[in-house]
């Protein structure tokens, strides 16, 4: 579940990378987790790739 950084890892980044750094970090990895939803949703992924699924909350799918 979303939650906020915890305040270690924050430290860490902030240690580590620029405002900037951080927000490019995080849109390049917005950005890799939407495309995979949006080949997995056209039937793109391998064969042969490991999928978890795990329905959405309050749907009848099972």
């Amino acid at each position: 579940m979303p939650q906020p950084l915890a305040e270690d890892v924050r430290r860490e980044l902030d240690a580590r990378f620029s405002a900037a750094e951080q927000a490019e970090l995080a849109m390049g990895i917005g950005l890799f987790l939407g495309m995979s939803k949006v080949l997995i949703t056209l039937g793109v992924e391998p064969e042969n790739m490991a999928t978890t699924v795990i329905p959405t909350p309050g749907s009848s799918h099972r």
